[in-house]
């Protein structure tokens, strides 16, 4: 007993569950003061029987505390390989994030400095950005009310959480300052590998930054993941990092072709370097686990493929008709549909967007009474501008890839059907939280959907007339 009071009174208590009450008195009858949850750090004062009196910091509020509800921690350097014992085991524990953060603001205060390392911030992150998790998911494993004082706990021990609105619910997401510790201190390349993932994530960059942030910050995540030498890791953290490099990648030539200064080759590497890396993945070491991430790259990828080809200013190949481009408002581009007889002064059609036009793109029917055209309005949605002659002239209509976008999506033309009645379309998007893959069939007239199958090969027009310059670059084929 006197070797337990001697532990308790060197240093704190970490509480050990939740709801835990501190009362005023050390007996079970008194009124309690407030409810501990898992993780709290109390100041311990003295011993009363099967209580101890302790004092929270955070509340600033005095009390008593059942002993049993709680772990006396020692906080002298030799304590310390035992607090990092534990850390480790509730680094990966479902639900014991708040604690386990606790043990490792424990060991940090017990560990000398030269002892320290990138493993400890790289189980504080990992908890961290499991707690924002749950904290985001409508099917967290504990009530509301036990996330949101998981949350306040971790907040007292300098976890920042940052959150916005995404889909119409809160995206709630850890700041990275543990996982920045780990780029800058001794740490294993996994653990840089699982920082660099951790603070690139795609649903944790805000939908409401301008563009310009957004440019700056894409290309910051471009660095980060580049910074990590992947050689000696293990196949299933290099297929996560290759996944992550072709969305960032991928925005990232959206982004440049927003910017005329950068001029087209970059724009052209940054759409090539998005396919390599999708190109890059070991299919046969992808786990089921990540099979939303590829199928989230290959969308990425697939929205601003036509980056790699692009090939702005210009006019398109000579075609009966062709698409010629230029500066309309401040950031805006127009499309002028060209002929024989209509010249960019005189054209057949005009519209102007705020999107990046890929103009290689345009593809003319033999005809020349019909023309496709991909139009990418933001970095993960593309859409297909098709024009038609009709008897009172020419129109265009906008095909989006799914009916609930914008959000993570492409559509892209695959082929013109013999006969200027149908042209073939392939899509690929997200749609209430599942992925969705389509090759179709649609009428020129109104681009209504006739036919439509999981696999080209399903469909005879499909399989019959598809473009061999889309099978050859398209992903949708992977």
């Amino acid at each position: 007993m006197a070797a337990t009071l001697a532990a308790a009174l060197a240093a704190l208590a970490i509480v050990a569950q939740d709801q835990a009450p501190l009362r005023s008195a050390p007996r079970d009858s008194a009124p309690p003061q407030a409810v501990l949850w898992q993780g709290d750090s109390l100041e311990v004062r003295g011993v009363k029987g099967d209580y101890l009196q302790v004092y929270d910091h955070r509340r600033e509020r005095a009390g008593y505390v059942r002993a049993s509800l709680v772990r006396p921690q020692n906080l002298k350097a030799e304590s310390a390989p035992e607090l990092m014992a534990v850390v480790r085991f509730l680094k990966d524990t479902p639900g014991a994030e708040s604690l386990g953060i606790a043990y490792a603001a424990a060991y940090l205060r017990a560990a000398p400095g030269e002892a320290i390392d990138g493993e400890i911030f790289d189980a504080i992150g990992a908890m961290a950005e499991r707690l924002a998790r749950r904290a985001s998911s409508a099917r967290a494993g504990k009530t509301p009310e036990a996330v949101a004082a998981h949350l306040e706990v971790v907040a007292a021990y300098g976890i920042e959480m940052v959150s916005f609105e995404r889909d119409g619910q809160v995206q709630l997401c850890y700041n990275g300052d543990a996982q920045r510790r780990v780029l800058a201190l001794p740490a294993t390349e996994a653990q840089k590998a699982q920082a660099a993932l951790a603070l690139t994530r795609h649903e944790c960059v805000s939908p409401t930054i301008t563009p310009v942030e957004r440019y700056t910050i894409d290309t910051w995540r471009a660095e980060v993941l580049d910074r990590v030498k992947s050689a000696d890791l293990p196949e299933v953290l290099k297929n996560r990092l290759r996944l992550r490099k072709a969305g960032v990648w991928a925005s990232l030539a959206q982004q440049r072709a927003r910017r005329p200064e950068l001029g087209a080759e970059a724009v052209r590497q940054a759409g090539q370097r998005a396919i390599d890396e999708l190109a890059a993945i070991n299919k046969s070491e992808l786990m089921e686990s990540d099979a939303g991430a590829y199928s989230d790259a290959a969308i990425r990828v697939g929205a601003s493929r036509w980056a790699a080809e692009s090939d702005l200013p210009g006019t398109t190949k000579a075609a009966k008709v062709s698409v010629a481009l230029t500066a309309g408002q401040p950031g805006e581009t127009c499309v002028h549909l060209l002929d024989a007889k209509h010249d960019l002064k005189h054209p057949l059609l005009s519209r102007c967007t705020y999107g990046v036009v890929w103009q290689a793109s345009a593809t003319a029917n033999a005809q020349g009474t019909a023309l496709a055209l991909a139009v990418q309005p933001l970095d993960t949605w593309r859409e297909m501008w098709v024009f038609r002659q009709g008897k009172e002239g020419w129109s265009v209509e906008v095909l989006p890839p799914a009916a609930d976008g914008p959000g993570l999506g492409y559509v892209e033309f695959a082929g013109w059907v013999p006969g200027d009645k149908q042209l073939l379309a392939a899509k690929e998007a997200r749609s209430a939280g599942r992925y969705q893959q389509s090759f179709e069939v649609l009428s020129l007239t109104t681009l209504e959907t006739q036919n439509r199958a999981d696999k080209p090969g399903s469909l005879n027009l499909f399989h019959r007339w598809q473009s061999p310059l889309w099978k050859a670059r398209t992903v949708a084929i992977r």
